[in-house]
């Protein structure tokens, strides 16, 4: 099992830049999910244009299925808010290369049945996402050290020094913070990152 807790508003309140549409994850009975909590959430929300609900975001073709009405809107969003666990936000994130697609909840492991996904992403269940500052790449998973203060040094053409069939997860990060034109994100240190989007941290990253 998993449990997504959300994030605190104050934080939520501040990834919600322009318009925005929020993706709701309801489908995996694996995952404990703050439905009532994230509905109240979400109504206060500024520049909301749409929330969507669905199933299984962690599959890509699903994903894509379900969000083929909302396409206009999504397109003209600024931001995109996931209420789901870190493998859905990865997906969504993947999808929408660039857009900026924010994580709302932290994701945390209980006991039992886990759930199977079907593509090559996976939530460490750290409690502690840091998806919002990576460009929704996770650099536990996406990196075989699971480094969270940049590349180690030992990749070579891009792939991984640990399994050379792997791409390098902070190449990964890199290009896609590029992307979004966030490579500033890559000059903040771990405490940073863990306080992103915090409007008390000094230097928020987002």
């Amino acid at each position: 099992m998993l449990i997504t807790q959300l994030k605190s508003k104050e934080t939520i309140e501040a990834l919600a830049k322009g318009k925005t549409v929020i993706i709701n994850c309801h489908g995996c009975k694996e995952v404990y999910f703050a439905e009532h909590e994230a509905d109240e959430l979400q109504k206060d929300l500024s520049g909301v244009t749409q929330i969507i609900t669905t199933d299984y975001i962690c599959n890509l073709d699903n994903l894509k299925l379900q969000l083929q009405k909302h396409t206009d809107v999504i397109d003209a969003a600024d931001t995109v808010l996931v209420f789901s666990c870190g493998v859905g936000v990865q997906t969504v994130a993947a999808l929408f290369e660039g857009k900026r697609v924010y994580s709302c909840c932290d994701t945390y492991p209980l006991p039992g049945f886990q759930g199977v996904t079907p593509l090559n992403v996976d939530c460490g269940q750290c409690g502690e996402c840091y998806l919002n500052g990576t460009g929704g790449i996770c650099p536990i998973t996406a990196c075989s050290k699971s480094l969270l203060n940049g590349q180690c040094g030992g990749a070579k053409e891009g792939m991984c020094e640990v399994d050379k069939e792997m791409e390098c997860g902070w190449e990964r990060i890199y290009r896609k913070l590029e992307k979004l034109n966030k490579l500033d994100n890559m000059k903040y240190d771990t405490p940073k990152v863990r306080n992103y989007c915090n409007p008390n941290a000094e230097e928020p990253i987002i």
